[in-house]
C-alpha cells in the first residue's frame, strides 16, 4: 500500500504545508539576535530552547534581586537590562504582569482582602 494506490488515505502535502516545513527547517538553529533580524525582515520564528532557557534564567535572577532588594530596586537595573535583552519584548511584558499578579495574590493570601474605604457610603 503506497501513496496513490487504492485504499490509501495518503494525500499529497498542500503547498502551504510544504512552505511551513521549509520555514521551520530554515529557522531552526538561530540565536536570539538572528531571530530578531528575521522578525524585522518579516519572517517570524520562535526562540530556540537555549534562548528560552537563557530568558527564563535572566527573569528568575532579576526577580530574586527584586525580592532581596524590595526597597532598593535600582540595584537590580543591570539584571533588568539583561532580562530585557535576552527575552522577546512580549515575554518581558507578560512576565512583568505575571510578577505583579503573583505579588498581589501573595499579599491577599497573607493579609486578606480589605476593601477600600469609600468617602461617602450610600
Amino acid at each position: 500500500w503506497g501513496p496513490g494506490q487504492p485504499g490509501s488515505s495518503h494525500r499529497p502535502a498542500s503547498p502551504g504545508a510544504c512552505a511551513l516545513r521549509r520555514f521551520r527547517a530554515a529557522s531552526a538553529p538561530l540565536t536570539f539576535a538572528a531571530g530578531l533580524r528575521r522578525i524585522a525582515a518579516g519572517i517570524m520564528s520562535a526562540p530556540t530552547m537555549e534562548e528560552r532557557k537563557a530568558c527564563w534564567a535572566a527573569r528568575d535572577e532579576f526577580w530574586r534581586c527584586l525580592d532581596r532588594h524590595t526597597e532598593d530596586a535600582p540595584r537590580c537595573e543591570k539584571l533588568r537590562r539583561s532580562f530585557e535583552s535576552l527575552c522577546p519584548q512580549q515575554w518581558v511584558k507578560y512576565f512583568d504582569k505575571r510578577r505583579d499578579f503573583l505579588k498581589y495574590k501573595e499579599k491577599l493570601e497573607t493579609e486578606g482582602f480589605h476593601p477600600p474605604e469609600t468617602a461617602g457610603k450610600s
